[in-house]
């Protein structure tokens, strides 16, 4: 299921929100425009939002009336069985009410609001107030095979029907159920098919720890893995996760398996399948099954209890290399939001970390020099390396004269085995040149290049060549660190290679601190610029020989390349 997502409508929603939201720690918290601020996501359609969120399967919690979120998502409502939990809590923090998604844990969730507000939840749901358990909604580790059957079964246990358990189950056993050894109805908790029924609930517990080694190919494996379990009467819906060794992370073969099985994968510091799988099942595991074929060992331990996957060895680590845009919130993609939602740890220069928002509670936050790229990116690779989820964050898009390529320098220079199994991806964003021409208009609209006028990582003669070659085939620029407190020159001589071949009139556009406080962009000719009207947040547009101007009314103008050539 989604994170879920947390609406407000006013200011004096927040403080509630974010309070409810310090057991939620994956949560989202929608705010109105204009009515809400220091809120992650702002809309300005609340119907379209609530419908959208609804329809992909989030969870909602609207702090805001029952009534508005019922008429809002009644068109959407369909199967009980898989529309998301939706709750309304009262502005004031003084009531929540669950009100669709019982299926889906809705009142567990509301249990879990109104003990951070100190209230009690509206649950109105008969079966759970009468036996202090959701026989339709078990808890995390446990699975309903036969949901079809629950709607007779549970009807038959509020008419007075009594009920024996098969298997162990604390939830069950210790709920008020009126359990009897010779009822007519059974609650059955095995990790086999069982035997569901009108009469009987099968519930299958995450007690089963696959581990597998000495892996090849992710078709033969899968098959493999299947024959096990059909051979052995275990059910998929049992598997609590696969385990394998650090040395094998990263091979493709165990993601294949993981999606095949839809359970996540743990990696611990041993060799064998059968000691990884007993390892993973606890002091009271037991090993049930230890296969081996060619390309493939495995091993199956059952636990005592439901396993907690999160509680044993590590997960892949996962390293995004992001880009939020040249200035706030609203610079940032989807893609770059959930990552930075999601991450355990974010790693950057200061100033970029700041722009990129409030961390959520849990996460870490490890800022450094703007210099210090190769030994930044070392750093994170290490802190992924552990299993941390970490987000490089880079103003920008990451991949444009920032960290990205930092990352895959120290990745290729260390080679650090550790670093290579490691789930590295790059989330683009908007660049700053990009920014700029469309505060402008469109004068990368034709050919166009970017060039970096620093000259710390590359000899002042590589630039020049660069501006002279780019200058002469006519080409739009974009420089990038154009001048700084130690660099006042090069921008001035860029400018005098510029005039040998470029018009005095070529338009310029100086952008400075996009999206920021601060922001300004203006129009000028090559003629009329001068360095001292740069400074080391200002990216430069040079137009080409085709680049226009057109004026606008009140004396600004508009900048465009067409993309055609008369």
């Amino acid at each position: 299921m989604n994170a879920p997502a947390v609406v407000v409508l006013g200011q004096a929603s927040v403080a509630v929100a974010r309070q409810l939201m310090s057991v939620l720690p994956d949560a989202t918290l929608y705010g109105l425009a204009g009515r809400t601020t220091e809120v992650d996501v702002s809309f300005t359609d609340f119907g379209a939002t609530l419908r959208e969120l609804f329809a992909t399967g989030t969870p909602i919690i609207g702090v805001c009336a029952a009534g508005i979120l019922i008429r809002t998502i009644a068109p959407l409502l369909s199967n009980k069985r898989y529309e998301p939990p939706v709750l309304a809590v009262a502005e004031d923090g003084s009531a929540v009410v669950p009100l669709l998604g019982g299926l889906q844990g809705v009142n567990d969730l509301a249990r879990q609001i109104a003990a951070v507000l100190n209230v009690q939840p509206a649950i109105t749901t008969t079966g759970d107030i009468r036996f202090r358990t959701t026989l339709l909604n078990p808890p995390p580790g446990y699975h309903l095979a036969n949901p079809d059957d629950a709607k007779t079964f549970i009807s038959d246990l509020l008419a007075g029907s009594t009920v024996r358990l098969e298997g162990n189950a604390p939830w069950l056993s210790e709920s008020k159920l009126p359990i009897a050894p010779d009822a007519p109805l059974t609650l059955q908790v095995t990790e086999s098919k069982g035997c569901p029924a009108s009469d009987r609930l099968v519930y299958h517990p995450a007690t089963l720890a696959i581990a597998v080694s000495h892996l090849s190919d992710s078709e033969l494996a899968i098959e493999f893995v299947q024959q096990i379990l059909d051979e052995s009467d275990l059910t998929i819906a049992s598997i609590a996760g696969i385990f394998a060794s650090n040395s094998e992370m990263g091979h493709p073969t165990l993601e294949a398996l993981s999606q095949a099985l839809q359970v996540p994968i743990r990696f611990l510091d041993l060799s064998s399948a059968e000691e990884i799988a007993l390892n993973a099942a606890g002091e009271l595991g037991q090993l049930i099954v230890s296969q081996h074929t060619s390309g493939l060992s495995c091993a199956i331990a059952r636990a005592a209890q439901p396993i907690d996957v999160n509680l044993i060895g590590k997960p892949r680590g996962q390293l995004t290399i992001v880009g939020t845009g040249p200035g706030g919130e609203k610079w940032m993609s989807p893609e770059v939001k959930d990552v930075l939602r999601s991450a355990t740890d974010w790693v950057g220069y200061k100033f970029y970390l700041d722009l990129a928002g409030s961390l959520r509670e849990g996460q870490q936050r490890h800022d450094s020099d703007n210099r210090e790229e190769l030994d930044r990116a070392r750093f994170a690779l290490d802190l992924a390396a552990t299993g941390k989820s970490v987000a490089v964050v880079s103003s920008g898009d990451p991949g444009i004269f920032a960290m990205a390529a930092a990352v895959f320098e120290v990745l290729e220079h260390d080679a650090k085995p550790e670093w290579l199994r490691l789930d590295i991806r790059v989330a683009p964003g908007i660049s700053a040149m990009q920014a700029a021409a469309a505060q402008i208009g469109a004068p990368l609209g034709h050919d166009f290049c970017a060039l970096s006028l620093s000259d710390i990582l590359k000899p002042w003669s590589v630039i020049e060549q660069r501006i002279a070659a780019a200058a002469q085939a006519d080409l739009v620029m974009a420089f990038y660190n154009p001048i700084s407190k130690q660099r006042t020159w090069q921008l001035g001589k860029a400018r005098e290679i510029l005039l040998q071949w470029r018009s005095p009139n070529t338009p310029i556009v100086l952008a400075r601190n996009l999206g920021r406080p601060g922001e300004s962009v203006r129009v000028c000719t090559l003629e009329q610029f001068s360095p001292e009207d740069v400074d080391m947040r200002t990216v430069v547009l040079v137009g080409s020989s085709q680049t226009r101007s057109i004026s606008r009314p009140h004396g600004d103008v508009w900048v465009y390349t067409p993309r055609r050539y008369e």
